[in-house]
C-alpha cells in the first residue's frame, strides 16, 4: 500500500484507510477543530454505542466539558444525497445519545440542527464549541 491509501486520524491517533467517507470524516474533524474551535480531546471518531438491542457507530461525537455527548456528526460519501433518510438515521442515534446538536455532511453539503424542546431546528451558521456549551 502506498501512503496515499491512508489518512491520519488525529482523534484515533492512527492511520486509517482513505475511503471517500473517511476523507469526509477527516475533513469535518478539521472543520470542527479549526472552524468551530472544538478541542481535539473533546471529540471522538467512530464511537460505538448501543441503541436498543443494536450496536451502532457514530462517525464523530463532540463532547461537552463533562464528557457528555454534545453533537453527533453523520458523514456520508460525497455522492450520497443528504435526504430525509440520512437525517432520520442521525435522529435515531440522537434519541439514544441525547445530544443538543446534529450535523450531517457529505463533504459537499452540510446541514446543522439544534435541539429545541422535543424537535430540531435547522441552523444557518455553525456555532463555536463555546456557544454550543
Amino acid at each position: 500500500m502506498v501512503q496515499d491509501d491512508y489518512l491520519w486520524d488525529p482523534l484515533r491517533k492512527k492511520s486509517v484507510r482513505n475511503t471517500p467517507e473517511e476523507a469526509v470524516r477527516q475533513w469535518f474533524i478539521s472543520v470542527l477543530h479549526e472552524g468551530m474551535k472544538v478541542p481535539e480531546h473533546m471529540m471522538g471518531s467512530e464511537v460505538s454505542f448501543r441503541h436498543g438491542a443494536k450496536d451502532y457507530r457514530a462517525d464523530i461525537l463532540v463532547y461537552d466539558r463533562a464528557a457528555r455527548p454534545l453533537m453527533l456528526v453523520e458523514c456520508k460519501r460525497p455522492e450520497v444525497t443528504l435526504d430525509q433518510t440520512v437525517v432520520d438515521q442521525a435522529l435515531r442515534y440522537c434519541n439514544e445519545l441525547e445530544v443538543k446538536y446534529i450535523a450531517v455532511t457529505n463533504g459537499l453539503k452540510t446541514f446543522l440542527f439544534q435541539r429545541t424542546g422535543e424537535g430540531w431546528e435547522f441552523m444557518q451558521t455553525a456555532p463555536s464549541w463555546e456557544e454550543m456549551l
